[in-house]
């Protein structure tokens, strides 16, 4: 995966700088305080931090969004993993009583990895990714974010991309973050239509009648399958590929198809004659009928690691954690932009400390003009100076319009804590 310019022998000079001018901390506390509406909520939040050569640091916790930032800025981690709200803080997990100290809650989280597709995927494999196979993680956005507003009534859904091959979801609703073990299984379970390992030949089995969840998100899948499966990953081109289609088709139907595939060589023509079967299938037999939709599906169909959701204590990567293979800052998703969304032009950590030592232009030169007025207002208040400060500096980066989209998510959030916290004032007056 090309990172314009990102050497990661350079990670230990560039994360001081990093954590330092760059990284949102104010967002990121507004974020997981979740509006103060819960006692302790951050101060029992479970951080885990990766250090140089694979060190792993676990249970650390914070009081106060500035202890978060001197702790992380005195250790520059080159990974940090957000975990569960817990009984206990988790830095005095080890003083608690055994069995006390337990997970209570956390966002519901998905993680959608780019190599659990490589058995439908030609043109990249392992941690490798490109234009034509990123399709699949749109598709896997389109029909999940559909499927957790309107089937479940979530309505704060953060994306971000992993960094290098994925990306996650944070469900960050307060209803999401009590579920159950059994709950968030349940969830997983109901958004999950690709079953079996790697021995598995057909991977997709529809039922009659079809579930309005699955016609939903076929609505999605044929969007995009003309493209990406028949001209991207060319999958009726070489045997190879045609051989590995026609395995997902009854038997009888494949010695026809095979017989017509000698006259018919373009892809879309043998989409049709698929389709056409499929349709006569439909009128005569009971069992195998949706072939074609079993196709598209198992092409197409978002891959849960669903031991990721399950589980309350799973940790899950931060986002504007930096990638250590790419360098590329593992950054929130705007889905009004989501089918022009590049992960090549997600910025770099040398891209962007590197971008704060660029001569301004005109325009910013005249911004330094309040700059200067707001400096007298610095030496009044060191803590505020030190965070306008850093607004002001990563203003000036590729990174502005990813935190610009984390404020908006915030915002939305916002009006609910706010709305929380109004009913709890109303209920706690005395009359």
């Amino acid at each position: 995966m090309p990172s314009s310019g990102y050497d990661s022998a350079c990670l230990p000079d560039l994360l001081p700088l990093y954590y330092r001018r760059l990284f949102p901390f104010s967002q990121y506390y507004r974020w997981l305080n979740y509006g103060g509406v819960q006692k302790n909520y951050f101060q029992n939040r479970e951080f885990s931090f990766t250090l140089k050569d694979d060190i792993y640091v676990r249970y650390q916790s914070f009081s106060t969004q500035s202890e978060l930032e001197k702790e992380m800025q005195k250790i520059n981690p080159y990974k940090i993993d957000i975990g569960a709200i817990y009984s206990h803080r988790p830095n005095q997990h080890n003083t608690v009583k055994s069995g006390t100290f337990q997970a209570l809650e956390k966002e519901l989280v998905f993680d959608i990895d780019m190599t659990d597709y490589d058995d439908v995927r030609s043109c990249c494999s392992a941690a490798d990714i490109c234009s034509k196979c990123w399709t699949l993680m749109t598709i896997a956005i389109r029909i999940l974010d559909r499927a957790l507003r309107d089937d479940f009534g979530f309505q704060h859904l953060l994306w971000v991309y992993s960094g290098r091959r994925g990306v996650h979801c944070w469900v960050c609703d307060e209803a999401a973050r009590k579920l159950s073990v059994a709950a968030r299984s349940a969830v997983a379970e109901y958004l999950s239509l690709i079953k079996g390992g790697e021995e598995m030949v057909k991977k997709v089995v529809l039922l009659d009648p079809i579930h309005p969840f699955i016609r939903e998100s076929l609505d999605v899948v044929e969007q995009y399958f003309p493209q990406y499966a028949l001209q991207d990953q060319d999958i009726l081109g070489r045997k190879e590929s045609v051989d590995k289609v026609l395995a997902l088709v009854p038997e009888d139907v494949r010695k026809d198809l095979q017989q017509d595939f000698q006259n018919a060589k373009k892809p879309e023509t043998r989409w049709k004659l698929i389709k056409e079967q499929a349709k006569r299938k439909q009128g005569t037999a009971k069992k195998g009928q949706y072939f074609e939709k079993e196709i598209m599906l198992q092409y197409c169909y978002p891959r849960l690691d669903v031991n990721v959701s399950k589980g309350v204590n799973h940790l899950l990567k931060s986002p504007f954690s930096v990638h250590p293979k790419t360098g590329r800052i593992s950054v929130p998703m705007d889905l009004k932009e989501l089918d022009t969304f590049d992960p090549f032009a997600v910025p770099t950590i040398s891209l962007i400390c590197e971008e704060l030592d660029r001569p301004r232009t005109g325009e910013e030169e005249e911004k330094s003009a309040e700059e200067k007025s707001d400096d007298v207002k610095e030496k009044e208040n060191e803590k505020d100076a030190a965070e306008r400060r850093k607004i002001r500096d990563f203003k000036r980066t590729s990174l502005a319009k990813y935190v610009k989209y984390f404020d908006q998510f915030l915002d939305g959030m916002a009006r609910s804590w706010k709305g929380d916290l109004l009913r709890k004032s109303d209920l706690q007056k005395e009359f």
